[in-house]
Parts: structure tokens; C-alpha cells; sequence
């Protein structure tokens, strides 16, 4: 999982700074976890097995 910064140096504070960062921090945290299931299912199914996963259980990744 990724960790997410922000510094503002603009000066966005208040309700449109927060809500930017809020906007790009769902992003982050979208993208984290697109690419978890991209790396889960690139694995065969005995890898998946292996570490205690289901190709079914791909999909309740959200």
C-alpha cells in the first residue's frame, strides 16, 4: 500500500484544499488496490492457493 503525502504550498486550505486531497487520496487508494489484483491474478492457481487465496476472491477486493 502506498503512503500518501500532501504539502500544501499554494495556500489550498478549507473545504476545496481537504477536498482535493480527500479526491486524490480515494485515487491512491483505487489505483493500490487495482494493481493488487492485477499481481493476484497474474499468479496461477496454486500460487493462490498457496497463500491462502481464491481466484473468486479477486473480486471482493474493493
Amino acid at each position: 500500500m502506498a503512503a500518501f503525502e500532501y504539502t500544501s504550498t499554494t495556500g489550498f486550505t478549507g473545504r476545496i484544499g481537504h477536498a482535493i486531497s480527500a479526491l486524490v487520496a480515494r485515487f491512491v487508494d483505487w489505483n493500490d488496490k487495482r494493481r493488487t489484483r492485477t499481481a493476484l491474478a497474474s499468479l496461477s492457481d496454486r500460487e493462490l492457493d498457496d497463500i491462502g487465496v481464491s481466484r473468486s476472491d479477486l473480486y471482493a477486493i474493493r
